[in-house]
């Protein structure tokens, strides 16, 4: 396993950090072990910087693999010890201003892992921390012995790149497969970009052309097809190919371009006579240049690199490889193509052609049942089935089949196999803090989809992330550190869900190879479990949830040092059995835990000792039975993530809960049966995400205690506003104040006390004005008579989804047109609104709604007018979706000036009379429970291909001149309505008139005696219920 940089140098650079800081220095001296302290920064040093030459060799030496891993393990061992140190430190100076002042504990809010502003009163060490410094301490000094027998060496000049095992072949202009398969849409797509003749955005002759994929994906492969094609060898004049690799060395790959162009070899030395010649090469020449395996992201190598193609003919073309996103939007337009996997089918002609190549596969009758199984294996990459197909190509039995399908790819050697040495370089190119960050994705299953936040919390538990840089929370940055993966190819968006990510199968073994012993996965498989080896120095463990009674669990006991307990799926709501032996004994056996997730398991109670885990940083609950926080989860002062999501049986949080000054995150959502939050939530001042603010009646804290909370970020939903008796602790919660504040939900209880002064409730939401840059708001069961005027100001240039939920006495709706980013409006039960008017769209506004895409209203009880702007106003001019839905009183006729509508659903307005008018892009009509639909002037729904009409009183025939506008209609559907007698009219059968008709579907209409049977097209699916009541 090469592990080298991959925890070492960014793991031991965090530890030094930790011992040079200011704080612990003063911290050693206090406490005398000073000496010792510097002891080990001066062996870290030795140590560190022999790494690169280390890492080097441990692919060749076994000896030197060994010393690494003894030193990543001693590093995780030196870091718990610090942990250790500072976390008592806090603990004692928590008490310590607890006892004085309770106003003192602002003073340490921004300790988290260091030794910052320790209380004054010294705190002298146990024997055991004694000893564990002074065992630490042995190691150190063998560590940095061994390294001088090993005979390793600091590296002068940087990292060597020369090593055989992290190089990739060069590629070349001819193809090594004379076919490629499953991509002949992508090579029309590049073609097609290489021949199209428009302009360069950047005043420049040419354009490049990126393709993006993870390795071993066919990147290359595409490139030397398309660049051997015989349209495109007729359209360019000129083409060169170039390998780049890792080293963008700008005069070496100027060299190979114009070596290529000129056919002749280039033995100039000075740069500027390369750039010159290379100039000269391409002036006035419509070129096609290929730069295969591009890694660079410095902007200045590539500024460099493309100047002399400035001189070459407009059209001309760059055709960039890359795994990583980033170099292609750094070097491109804003797109670019993406490869993704092949399918089965292509995977396996890859396969068969490399495996049974001049040899007859039918006659191999005994292969054939593995054949599912390589495909599988292959996960669409064509490398992998190659490769599979070279090894087995050798191979006449069955069982020696079997073998290498068993085995794992990453258990074959260099020589056998192209995927590891390509893959392998994805994770040599990542970055130290990348590598570290990988790595820890070995604990996800294969197939699993995840999310960017999960991740990055998990990161942050384990340290992967430091706490500050260049004034970046945490959370930031390991989303760039998230994104910066993403973009290198090594997660990629789910294809079921683009919230959601996935790794490739191949990738995920990546991450286990680097991650070792390190970390290690538990399925459900109790027999494969009982064959399961787990190393002692195993830090990270994950399992898939079930019945886990206590046999699954037993080889977590040899793992005494474990940080990570995570249980999986994340978010599958139902509870599953988890045995009390975890609870009650294996956890306080594993005193070192960072992560702890038992998300999805049947538990009611948490044992006392929960508390003892000090170095714990995430604890997530989520959808368990909890019915109570112990107090002691209050001593876990380290923790940053705490997640309750969906403990709907969870009565409250403890009481101390604000001794948790750590904490970041605090999900609660839909726990629905807390009451109140707990006093002194005002000093979690680091929070980050609150879910949840619950007011409660008569206890907990006030809504005023948001004031010290300006960190929030995300989404925050204060419930429970019917208990605010006083609108200036509204005023004092300065909402306004949270900046980050994306999502903001205000909810009074329903059915509030009808005594209750309305002006307290206006006052309330007035004063719970947020800030300017807030995206989504929902108000619901607001009980004042009108809305506060900041309700539809266009001053919210952000947002852009807003929703109004059962606010009864609200007579009037809020200027909302003039909300300039609005895409989705909602309105539910504002059950006192008669009139929808020129208020709605805001006086005077000539262009209301200016991006409104979707438009639903609901439960209009009172509702009688829609009056729309009237001549001279665009009203609603991107609106793609309009709802009304059981609005019984609205008679008037809806607003014509809807141009971009797609969707129109019409539900229980039984007093409407339906009028429609010109709608180009209506795709899909739904009118139920209306008085009547209407045509307005020369109507031709020609995109319309579904509609669905139901309980139309007045229907009783379907007119020439109701089917007229619907000829491109591909299903329709009548049902529920009483009156209809007939589908046709003057003997006109309707599929005469529908002619694009191949789905119609007649339901409940008793009158209706004939369908017309007889003339309806093969195609048409036909049915007809008739109501025998």
């Amino acid at each position: 396993m090469a592990i080298g940089e991959i925890f070492l140098a960014a793991f031991l650079g965090m530890l030094f950090t930790r011992l040079t800081s200011p704080e612990f220095l003063k911290f050693a001296r206090r406490e005398g072990i000073w000496k010792k302290a510097d002891k080990w920064r001066e062996m870290l040093l030795k140590v560190q910087e022999v790494l690169d030459d280390a890492e080097e060799k441990q692919l060749t030496e076994k000896a030197v693999k060994i010393w690494l891993d003894d030193l990543r393990d001693l590093a995780y061992d030196v870091e718990d010890l610090l942990d250790e140190f500072a976390t008592e430190s806090l603990r004692r100076a928590l008490m310590a201003a607890e006892e004085d002042n309770r106003s003192k504990i602002r003073r340490i809010m921004s300790t988290t892992l260091s030794f910052t502003k320790i209380s004054a009163s010294a705190i002298r060490f146990n024997p055991k921390m004694r000893s564990k410094m002074k065992e630490a301490s042995s190691r150190l000094e063998g560590m940095a012995k061994q390294r001088t027998e090993l005979g390793l060496e600091k590296m002068s000049g940087g990292r060597r790149t020369s090593t055989d095992a992290w190089q990739k072949p060069p590629s070349a202009s001819v193809p090594n497969e004379l076919v490629i398969y499953g991509r002949d849409g992508d090579k029309k797509k590049i073609i097609d970009l290489l021949l199209t003749e428009e302009a360069s955005h950047d005043e420049t002759n040419f354009q490049v052309v990126p393709i993006v994929g993870m390795g071993g994906i066919g990147k290359t492969t595409l490139a030397q097809h398309v660049f051997q094609d015989e349209v495109v060898k007729e359209w360019f004049s000129t083409k060169a190919w170039a390998c780049v690799s890792d080293d963008f060395d700008v005069m070496r790959i100027s060299k190979a371009i114009l070596e290529s162009v000129t056919s002749h070899p280039c033995d100039f030395k000075e740069y500027s006579q390369v750039q010159v010649k290379l100039r000269e090469a391409l002036a006035g020449k419509k070129f096609l240049l290929v730069l295969d395996d591009v890694w660079n992201r410095n902007y200045g190598l590539w500024v460099a690199l493309k100047t002399p193609f400035a001189a070459g003919k407009p059209g001309s073309k760059i055709i960039l490889t890359t795994r990583d996103s980033d170099v292609a939007l750094m070097v491109g337009p804003p797109e670019y193509h993406r490869l993704t996997p092949l399918s089965d089918q292509d995977c396996w002609s890859v396969f068969v052609k490399h495996a049974f190549e001049n040899r007859d596969l039918d006659a191999q009758t005994n292969l054939h049942s593995v054949c599912e199984r390589i495909v599988t294996k292959c996960k669409g990459l064509p490398l992998a089935a190659r490769t599979l197909g070279g090894l087995l190509r050798s191979k006449q039995r069955e069982d020696e089949w079997e073998d290498i399908l068993n085995s794992k790819i990453w258990d074959l050697s260099d020589s056998q196999s192209d995927i590891l040495p390509v893959l392998r370089l994805s994770y040599y190119h990542l970055p130290s803090h990348l590598k570290r960050c990988f790595t820890y994705s070995a604990l996800i299953p294969k197939g699993f989809e995840f999310e960017e936040k999960d991740l990055v919390l998990l990161w942050m538990a384990e340290g992967l992330v430091p706490q500050q840089e260049q004034n970046k929370q945490m959370e930031d940055l390991g989303a760039e550190y998230f994104r910066d993966l993403v973009s290198r190819s090594l997660f990629q968006v789910s294809s079921s869900d683009e919230s959601r990510f996935v790794m490739h199968d191949l990738v995920s073994d990546l991450a286990q190879w680097a991650a070792g012993d390190t970390c290690f996965q538990l399925g459900n498989d109790l027999n494969a479990i009982k064959q399961f080896k787990v190393s002692k120095r195993a830090r990270h463990s994950s399992y898939i949830r079930g019945r886990d009674g206590i046999r699954k669990f037993e080889v977590f006991h040899t793992t005494k040092r474990l940080r990570t307990f995570l249980s999986l799926p994340f978010l599958v709501v139902h509870a599953c059995y988890l045995t009390s032996h975890v609870l009650y004994d294996l956890l306080p056996e594993l005193e070192f835990l960072r992560v702890l997730s038992l998300s999805g398991h049947y538990i009611d109670t948490l044992p006392d000792s929960i508390g003892d885990l000090k170095h714990l940083r995430f604890l997530n609950l989520s959808f368990t039975a909890i019915r109570n926080l112990p107090q002691s989860v209050c001593s876990l002062y380290n923790l940053q993530t705490l997640l309750l999501k969906g403990c709907r049986l969870l009565e409250g949080l403890p009481s101390k809960l604000g001794s948790l000054i750590n904490l970041r995150h605090l999900d609660i959502t839909s726990a629905s049966s807390i009451k109140a939050m707990p006093m002194g939530i005002e000093k979690l001042t680091n929070l980050q995400t609150l879910s949840n603010f619950v007011m409660g009646k008569d206890k907990g804290s006030r809504l005023s205690s948001l004031a010290n909370l300006k960190s929030l970020r995300g989404t925050l939903c204060i419930t429970g506003l019917e208990n605010v008796i006083d609108a200036r602790e509204a005023m004092e919660a300065n909402i306004k104040d949270i900046n980050n504040l994306e999502v903001l939900l205000l909810e009074w209880s329903p059915g509030t006390d009808s005594s209750r002064n309305e002006k307290v409730d206006k006052d309330v939401l007035d004063d719970l004005r947020p800030h300017g840059k807030v995206k989504e708001l929902t108000i619901n069961c607001y009980p004042g008579l009108t809305f506060p005027t900041w309700v539809g100001n266009p001053s919210f240039s952000s947002m852009f989804l807003l929703r109004l939920e059962n606010c009864t006495k609200c007579t009037s709706l809020p200027p909302f047109g003039l909300l300039p980013s609005l895409k989705k409006l909602i309105i539910v039960s504002l059950t006192a609104v008669k009139k929808v008017g020129p208020e709605f769209y805001g006086q005077g506004c000539s262009k209301p709604f200016p991006v409104l895409e979707t438009l639903l209203f609901k439960n209009m009880q009172e509702w009688e007018e829609w009056i729309p702007c009237g001549v001279g106003f665009d009203e609603f001019p991107l609106l793609n979706e309009l709802s009304v839905t059981r609005c019984p009183n609205l008679c008037k006729k809806l607003p014509p000036g809807v141009p971009s509508l797609e969707k129109l659903v019409i539900d229980e307005c039984e007093q409407l009379v339906v009028s429609i008018h010109s709608l180009p892009k209506l795709c899909k009509m739904v009118i139920n429970g209306c008085k009547e639909v209407v045509y307005e002037g020369g109507v031709y729904l020609r995109s319309l291909n579904s509609m669905t009409i139901s309980n139309i009183s007045k229907l009783t025939c379907l007119t020439e001149g109701f089917i007229q506008p619907l000829a491109e209609v591909q299903e329709l559907e009548v049902a529920n309505c009483m009156e209809l007698a007939s589908l046709y009219e003057n003997g006109v059968a309707l599929t005469k008139q529908l002619t694009s008709l191949s789905k119609l579907v007649v339901r409940n209409c008793p009158q209706v005696v004939s369908l017309m049977e007889g003339e309806v097209p093969v195609y048409m699916q036909c049915q007809r219920t008739i109501s025998t009541q």
